[in-house]
């Protein structure tokens, strides 16, 4: 299986254990990870906002890019997904604006057909691997853990352009921690609200009650820690956790990047998965494997 493998900014700078996990877990699992290089930031909404014209044409020079290649895009990060999914949705549905967008590209000798398709890895795991599969690769099954999946709220929003995952993809991640041997945490309200990330700057103190109430809705479903498809959820939920006021009054709550449970339950060790990286200690989840190992 080959992707045109699109880290985003955030897995190579806020949480760089991210982007070691995943290169660690696509040789693991057999995924061919042509990463474009060359690719810029999807703008995570903001260059939309200010200028719609201008993100579809910085968001088709990717996909351009991996036409040429012939492959799909694969993406690790929901919000890069939520952004490149309502591109495709503007760009794909009118030959004449797509021509627009082309004669842009054409200065770097780029052409975007419409063709490409965009998957998160959650996607690849359950309709390209295959959750059979994905589980007979697992040699350290994790479990006695109650894992809470944390979609967040970018790809899970009622918008036409990302209904597919929304009706039809909502589940998976609770599907791929039970392949994983662990027991998915089902029943609680935060799995696709917001982690308050988008308020950082704005409004600080909204923002870390909003990451508070969602690790406090986890902690009391159950949870011994938390799994996200996202790393700005992560960077949120695990990198503002002590700035909560849930924080000192509530044992802390490890947030791992969905590679890494994949990596722990497949073989892969907790230095290449960057789990020391984290803010949370993770050594209660490590604890967890060892026993179940």
């Amino acid at each position: 299986m080959k992707y045109a493998f699109y880290p985003g900014c955030v897995a190579k700078g806020g949480t760089p254990e991210l982007y070691q996990a995943m290169t660690a877990v696509g040789e693991k699992l057999g995924l061919e990870l042509h990463e474009l290089t060359g690719a810029a930031c999807t703008g995570a909404g903001v260059i939309t906002e200010r200028d719609p014209f201008a993100g579809d044409v910085v968001n088709s020079r990717t996909f351009a890019m991996a036409e040429q290649l012939g492959l799909p895009v694969m993406t690790i990060c929901s919000t890069c997904t939520g952004v490149m999914m309502g591109v495709k949705g503007r760009v794909d549905a009118h030959d004449d604006y797509r021509e627009r967008v082309n004669q842009l590209l054409a200065d770097e000798d780029l052409h975007y057909s419409g063709q490409t398709d965009v998957k998160h890895l959650l996607w690849v795991l359950v309709e390209d691997l295959g959750l059979d599969k994905l589980k007979a690769m697992v040699v350290n099954p994790l479990q006695g853990m109650r894992l809470a999946p944390f979609y967040g709220c970018y790809v899970v929003r009622p918008s036409k352009d990302v209904d597919p995952l929304r009706l039809g993809r909502m589940g998976y991640l609770e599907k791929v921690i039970e392949a994983l041997g662990a027991e998915p945490v089902e029943e609680y309200r935060g799995k696709d609200k917001c982690c308050g990330f988008p308020l950082l700057e704005t409004n600080r103190r909204g923002s870390l009650a909003l990451t508070g109430k969602r690790l406090a809705e986890a902690r009391d479903a159950g949870a011994d820690a938390l799994v996200t498809p996202c790393p700005l959820c992560h960077l949120n939920l695990d990198g503002q956790q002590p700035e909560t006021p849930e924080a000192g009054r509530v044992d802390a709550m490890p947030v791992m990047h969905l590679p890494q449970a994949i990596g722990l339950a497949i073989g892969i060790t907790p230095e290449r998965l960057g789990l020391h990286r984290h803010i949370i200690d993770t050594k209660k989840i490590l604890a967890k494997v060892a026993v179940a190992g």
